[in-house]
């Protein structure tokens, strides 16, 4: 039997989220909203970003949306609960979450296991290791420019040639919607626990033109 998107979305949504109600019921409704209102989730799989059997690194991870998401999925594809045109959802070799906030590792560890795995840290000082895909959705803002500098290239250092880095950043030139993006950020930040932190933004011109600067500089030559 395969679905809809429709119908595998809200499917997602349920499997996703499921693993949560052990974390609590904050855990488990803000999850819900989360995957349930965020697009990013959807795409990463209908344009099949995350390749088979990768080695992922999520910084900022939060309680482990992104495992879960990605988990779920993989989950039902094997039942055959797929739409025929979409491409089929990685097999996860292990993802590797990481994230300076103690409540939400304590939520991720209690709703998800192996291959799963999260570690309080801080993304400007804990070792990369090796990975195969680096996600960073909407984090990088948390921490001053010469910190971000730092983050990009430790992760190329991470990488193998070919790897992937998925990556999110609001475009400060982006008017009122940038800044209604920015006030949910800090409100969302306030209630799982964190201060409200400063932010530090770029326009996406000039975010564009480091991360180029930063895929390119260090690639071995030929």
């Amino acid at each position: 039997m395969t679905l809809t998107p429709e119908a595998l979305r809200q499917r997602l949504l349920d499997r996703a989220s499921a693993p949560y109600r052990a974390a609590g019921k904050f855990a488990y409704h803000f999850a819900r909203g989360k995957l349930g209102g965020d697009p990013m989730f959807l795409a990463l799989l209908q344009r099949g970003l995350i390749p088979d059997r990768s080695r992922i690194l999520d910084l900022g991870c939060g309680q482990g949306l992104l495992a879960a998401w990605l988990l779920a999925a993989r989950q039902l594809y094997d039942a055959g609960e797929w739409p025929a045109e979409w491409p089929a959802p990685a097999q996860v070799a292990d993802i590797r979450g990481v994230d300076m906030l103690a409540s939400d590792i304590r939520r991720a560890r209690r709703a998800l296991a192996t291959p799963a795995h999260f570690e309080l840290g801080d993304m400007r000082e804990v070792d990369f290791e090796q990975a195969d895909v680096v996600v960073i959705m909407d984090v990088l803002h948390y921490v001053d420019i010469p910190a971000q500098e730092d983050v990009l290239r430790r992760v190329r250092a991470a990488l193998p040639r070919g790897g992937l880095l998925l990556t999110r950043v609001g475009d400060a030139r982006a008017g009122w919607g940038f800044q209604l993006s920015n006030w949910v950020d800090r409100t969302v930040a306030f209630f799982r626990g964190n201060r409200l932190p400063p932010l530090h933004c770029a326009p996406w011109l000039t975010g564009f033109s480091r991360l180029k600067r930063w895929a390119f500089a260090s690639r071995p030559r030929r």
